[in-house]
């Protein structure tokens, strides 16, 4: 797993060298271990806040060079606001915003896990060293020369100077996990199309093995085999053969029904004969975010040996418009033996995940399934960049979506739905057409979706807004968010692992 920066934990009483790391609250009020690491440079402190109108804001910082009295080459302050406000997800923000100050040097960094009421607890040290990781993440593989303004590669050894080491490790061992996870995502999100196409994410997805996750491959006369007309009807335009997997993760009882989560792979998406347009579409090597998701969820459920038996399944394709793709007009037949007018060849994901989600439906009869995808651009002019697109057939299900993202910081949005907005999908010459009118296009494929699940529990998230391309926060520069893994795997841990 890439990673530009080393995190440890060592005993409170560490003295600290190169840059020291302390956090104040919205009155500058230190914890007893900071005041006696910082000492007399706590005048320092006060005049540089004074001069810089420092306020203690959450996530805001306060840098001091060669602070007096200190062995430090830098103080740094970061601000955790008002006490009685700050979240468990806060402490991840705080380890982010810590990674964004360390800059390009290699001095050693301290950082002092305290804040003005004591010591962190080891959850809360353990999410400070997760959201370092996360923020430190950089993909630039292929750049052979930097340029001016290039941001500085993080290189740096971080240790979290903690009341308890060993209660910290041991907390910060399956958040650990999570963020290897997250970052599996992310790399996938980013590499290009000609590098990720479907027999290599499958390859990928294939290491899993290595963590005791049962992997199988499904190739294309496997999946004619299985009549998945509606997914290979997408990737019959491509020189690239398209591929299912399938991920089993049995780390709860023997027999178990498992949970399952289904992720839509379009490696590379030119809208097939109804083509895009131009402008951003090197963007479209991102719409395989939900399959993404599902790998990195994969991993990190079985690198933190969850209590739970798991299903994860992709679809991976490519839609290309080449002499031998599907037109609109066509007829498709889906695994499920609905058929399927084709009305526009960009509403493909949706094919796609049709057949995998009545394949996991029918085979493992899962508690539930979530599918993640990439699905419509209606879903960014709804709910922007900060929420997912939740549409569900279960309220309970919902509802647990909802607080796992509350809890996390990727947040879901619940969208209606309803026959009124099915009707839209129905066809003259088929039984359902693949794509509605312009109007709640979000809303009309997750309808589309729906008649795929049959009676099983499911949720769908709509990441078109929230897997690529999102807004930078304090946890993550990239273009590829990783969004998912961390909601998914509080879902799972909550309500689903056996205690």
């Amino acid at each position: 797993m890439p990673d530009a920066v080393n995190v440890g934990f060592v005993p409170m009483a560490t003295s600290a060298r190169g840059v020291l790391f302390v956090f104040c609250d919205d009155t500058l009020k230190f914890g007893p271990d900071t005041v006696k690491a910082v000492g007399t440079a706590a005048n320092a402190v006060k005049r540089a806040a004074a001069t810089s109108q420092f306020k203690g804001k959450s996530g805001s910082t306060l840098d001091i060079l060669a602070p007096e009295g200190l062995k430090a080459s830098r103080l740094v302050v970061i601000g955790v606001g008002k006490l009685d406000a700050i979240k468990d997800h806060d402490f991840l923000k705080l380890g982010g915003a810590l990674a964004g100050k360390i800059g390009g040097g290699k001095e050693p960094v301290t950082v002092i896990a305290e804040l003005p009421s004591g010591a962190m607890t080891p959850a809360q040290a353990a999410a400070i060293a997760a959201g370092v990781r996360m923020r430190a993440y950089k993909f630039d593989r292929y750049k052979t020369k930097k340029k001016d303004g290039d941001d500085t590669p993080l290189d740096a050894s971080v240790a979290i100077a903690v009341r308890d080491v060993a209660a910290t490790k041991k907390a910060f061992a399956p958040q650990n996990h999570v963020v290897d996870g997250v970052i599996m995502a992310r790399e996938l999100v980013n590499e290009p199309p000609n590098v990720l196409y479907p027999v290599e994410f499958a390859r990928r997805a294939s290491q899993l093995r290595k963590l005791g996750v049962a992997v199988e491959v499904l190739d294309v006369p496997a999946m004619k085999r299985l009549k998945m007309g509606a997914l290979l009807g997408v990737s019959q335009g491509s020189t690239q053969p398209g591929r299912t997997v399938i991920m089993r993760w049995n780390g709860g009882k023997k027999g178990q029904q498992p949970v399952a989560f289904v992720g839509k792979g379009v490696c590379f998406d030119t809208g097939g004969i109804s083509i895009k347009p131009s402008g951003s579409m090197e963007d479209m090597k991102g719409d395989m975010g939900g399959a993404a998701c599902v790998v990195g969820l994969m991993h990190a459920l079985a690198a933190r040996k969850a209590k739970v038996n798991v299903v994860g399944a992709i679809g991976l394709v490519e839609n290309m418009p080449d002499g031998n793709a599907q037109r609109p007009g066509d007829i498709v037949t889906s695994m499920s033996g609905q058929t399927i007018e084709i009305i526009n060849t960009d509403a493909e994901g949706r094919l796609v995940l049709a057949d995998v989600l009545w394949y996991v439906a029918k085979k493992h009869k899962p508690k539930f399934m979530v599918d993640l995808a990439t699905l419509t651009g209606a879903i960014l002019v709804a709910l922007g960049t900060e929420y997912a697109g939740l549409f569900s057939n279960n309220d309970e299900l919902s509802q647990r979506l909802t607080e796992a993202g509350q809890a996390t910081g990727e947040r879901v949005w619940r969208m209606p739905m309803g026959p009124e907005y099915d009707k839209m999908m129905d066809s003259q010459f088929a039984d359902m057409k693949n794509a509605g009118a312009r109007h709640g296009g979000s809303i009309t494929a997750a309808q589309f979706l729906q008649r795929f699940v049959d009676d099983t529990p499911w949720a769908h998230l709509d990441i078109a807004g929230t897997a690529m391309g999102a807004a930078k926060t304090d946890i993550n520069q990239s273009w590829g968010s990783g969004y998912g893994v961390r909601l998914l795997d509080r879902l799972v841990a909550d309500y689903y692992e056996s205690k």
